[in-house]
Order: structure tokens, then C-alpha cells, then sequence
């Protein structure tokens, strides 16, 4: 299963999110996720064994707990694949900054034609 596969599913997706902002337990993924898609906790853990198994995230025993974290290394394959495109939207955040330093600079102008009246 390519990265993209894994990902085209909007749970397995959230449940990225969710990890991004930091470590997580099953359960607190499984509430989470539950409350937001109205799935199952079995439908959950598939999901999560889907995420393990293909390398996005990590899981370690603590206790009777199981804490998940995101594991970067499969999401490198998708920003490579990526880079191909990221031209696109590099030149209009290019166009952007151009042209919140037009207005900028405009403002300036106006502020210190003003001081002088």
C-alpha cells in the first residue's frame, strides 16, 4: 500500500492530526475519533493498525496503556513526491509576499505624507 493509500482514508488522516499535536493513548485517539466519525472502537483500532503497520506512527507500552506518536519516515516519500509541484504554489506565495510589501510600503508612503501636512 502506497503513503497516499494510507492517507486517502479522512480517519486515518485525523488520526495523524491528532498525533501531530503530541503523544496520545489508544483510548484518547479512540474517543476522539469516535465522537467526530460515529465509527466503532473496533473500526478505530483497524485504523490504527493500518497507521502502525505501514510505518506512520510508533506505539510503546506504558502500564496497561498504549501511547502512539507519529513516525515522520513515511511522510518524507509523499513530500518527495511533492516536490515536483511545490513550484506551483512557491511562485504564488512569491507573488503574495510581492504584494504584501507593495502594500506596505504604500502604507509607509501614507503615514509619512500624513506627518508632513
Amino acid at each position: 500500500m502506497h503513503a497516499f493509500d494510507v492517507l486517502g482514508d479522512p480517519v486515518r488522516r485525523r488520526i495523524l492530526e491528532l498525533l501531530a499535536e503530541g503523544e496520545r493513548t489508544s483510548g484518547a485517539i479512540t474517543a476522539t475519533v469516535r465522537e467526530e466519525f460515529g465509527i466503532s472502537q473496533p473500526a478505530v483500532s483497524q485504523h490504527l493498525r493500518v497507521l502502525r503497520e505501514h510505518g506512520f506512527t510508533t506505539v510503546r507500552a506504558a502500564g496497561t496503556r498504549r501511547l502512539y506518536a507519529v513516525d515522520a519516515a513515511p511522510l518524507h516519500e509523499i513530500d518527495t513526491w511533492l516536490e515536483r509541484f511545490r513550484r506551483f504554489w512557491d511562485q504564488r506565495l512569491d507573488a503574495l509576499a510581492t504584494e504584501l510589501a507593495r502594500g506596505n510600503r504604500g502604507r509607509t508612503t501614507a503615514k509619512e505624507e500624513d506627518h508632513h501636512d
